[in-house]
């Protein structure tokens, strides 16, 4: 009898350091902030009146258009590919799920990354333009821009903005 309790006791004394060191650990993985990479800008429809400049002035979002990110590697591999849409105001939300840096400063998204234009979905602004490097590849700039939540915690990337041009444009009239 006297065997069977000292056995249970040393059972209890080896089980709980085990099952302390569980719950601790089960506490520090929900404590642990999530740490994302967002990138953000606005897609325009250029103005007729500054077609062949940088210009922005007069031009228009464009609701659902299509932008893409491009991570590459210090090797120049791609690391990272996904195209996004622009929601009804023409600004795009790119949340890099997924985005890992094999090297913590030459694959940092500042230089790894990039966004391009992909499709507008008007018809009547269709043609794609460089403006702010959208067809090279416009770089990100870091606007010390952070969200935080309880588990998240984002670092925002801004792009662009850029831009795609009409193909038809009225000719001017002089009177």
């Amino acid at each position: 009898m006297a065997s069977n309790h000292l056995f249970i006791i040393l059972s209890t004394l080896l089980l709980v350091p085990i099952a302390l060191s569980s719950m601790e650990e089960t506490r520090q993985k929900r404590t642990e902030k999530q740490v994302d990479v967002v990138v953000e800008g606005m897609v325009y429809c250029q103005s007729c009146k500054y077609l062949g400049s940088w210009s922005l002035t007069d031009a228009k979002p464009i609701p659902y258009a299509q932008v893409s990110v491009i991570c590459k590697d210090h090797k120049d591999r791609v690391s990272y590919y996904k195209a996004f849409s622009t929601n009804e105001n023409g600004y795009f939300y790119a949340q890099l799920e997924g985005f890992k840096m094999s090297h913590y400063l030459l694959d940092h998204p500042l230089h790894s990354c990039h966004v391009k234009l992909v499709s507008s979905p008007l018809e009547n602004c269709n043609l794609l333009t460089n403006i702010n490097s959208g067809l090279n590849g416009s770089p990100l700039r870091y606007e010390n821009k952070r969200l935080f939540g309880k588990t998240y915690e984002a670092v925002v990337y801004s792009a662009g903005p850029l831009a795609f041009r009409p193909g038809y444009c009225h000719p001017k009239t002089h009177l």
